[in-house]
């Protein structure tokens, strides 16, 4: 009995690697939308796809960045400044991509585009600061999707929303998480409808890399000036101890990030380039050995974890 299903298994792998390594027909014909692109997961995509001939069409917050991504790229790649918090960039945007796809559609939208600030424990923090990240992460993110998908749907695409793994799990304050749970609630809804027209909507949980999402000194004063606007109550609970160390956690964060991005990227390209993606992409080993099978552990064991290695507020019971 056992040496079948070790057959089956094996037949089971086997036939999923195969299935991944379908690549789809004519890419270099077709249009990718990519979000984000100055830096990080969305520079490093747009860079990938063009190499690989794919006709990419970059969204950037800065000319700047989209002057040092032109200055890397092919002369097919071509950039637009996006602001995905304002309707107006996001308008002009979106008619900026129609005319350049034309009646062929736009075979792959990539909403890579996010931050992690305002980010500290949720009594420190105002309604303004949680709108600040679901703007970005998750507002953004669905008006930019809903603005272009009558061009994705026309090409019988891919749709591509950059999640995380805390999107699966909630291990600190802030938007972040919430925002992240919403991308995957979004994206489950969105590939559920999309599958009676063709289209694939895949999710990416990265795990902890090195990108401007991660960067230290970036959410060092990030935590200090939620400290300092927090009320005189809130700042007495919690202690000037517990704001070191939750800086100082901060830190051993960064030391376990993986600077290379390409287990990302890759992730991304070939839900945009496989025959058969996957719905979810766990990219980084953290996320596939730790997170993910954490967040399939029992709550009370995940909270009692989360307890003995979170810091103490100075007036915890």
């Amino acid at each position: 009995m056992w040496l079948y299903l070790a057959v089956l298994v094996g037949l089971y792998h086997l036939l999923r690697w195969y299935r991944e390594r379908q690549v789809v027909s004519h890419l270099r014909d077709k249009y990718v939308f990519i979000t984000g692109c100055d830096s990080g997961f969305g520079n490093q995509l747009a860079r990938q796809l063009d190499l690989r001939g794919l006709r990419v069409l970059a969204g950037c917050l800065t000319e700047q960045g989209a002057e040092q991504l032109r200055a890397k790229t092919s002369d097919r790649l071509e950039t637009v400044i996006l602001d995905v918090t304002q309707t107006e960039s996001i308008k002009a945007a979106a008619q900026w991509v129609k005319e350049r796809v034309g009646d062929r559609g736009l075979w792959g939208l990539v909403n890579n585009a996010g931050v992690s600030v305002p980010t500290a424990p949720n009594e420190w923090l105002t309604k303004g600061d949680f709108m600040k990240m679901l703007d970005v992460n998750l507002l953004g993110l669905i008006e930019v999707t809903l603005s272009l998908l009558p061009l994705v749907r026309k090409a019988r695409g891919r749709l591509v929303n950059v999640a995380s793994v805390m999107g699966r799990l909630s291990l600190f304050g802030g938007g972040y998480c919430v925002s992240k749970y919403g991308v995957e609630a979004f994206s489950d809804s969105l590939r559920r409808e999309l599958s009676f027209f063709g289209v694939k909507v895949a999710m990416i949980e990265p795990g902890f890399f090195k990108t401007g999402i991660t960067d230290k000194e970036n959410m060092i004063q990030n935590f200090q000036a939620m400290w300092k606007k927090a009320p005189p109550e809130v700042q007495e609970i919690y202690g000037e101890e517990f704001l070191a160390s939750y800086i100082k956690l901060t830190g051993n964060t960064e030391k376990q990030c993986s600077s290379n991005l390409s287990l990302v990227t890759d992730c991304m390209e070939h839900a945009l380039t496989a025959c058969y993606p996957r719905t979810r992409y766990s990219a980084g080993w953290d996320a596939k050995l730790f997170y993910l099978p954490l967040s399939y552990l029992p709550t009370a064991l995940v909270d009692t974890m989360v307890h003995l290695n979170s810091p103490r507020p100075a007036k915890a019971i």
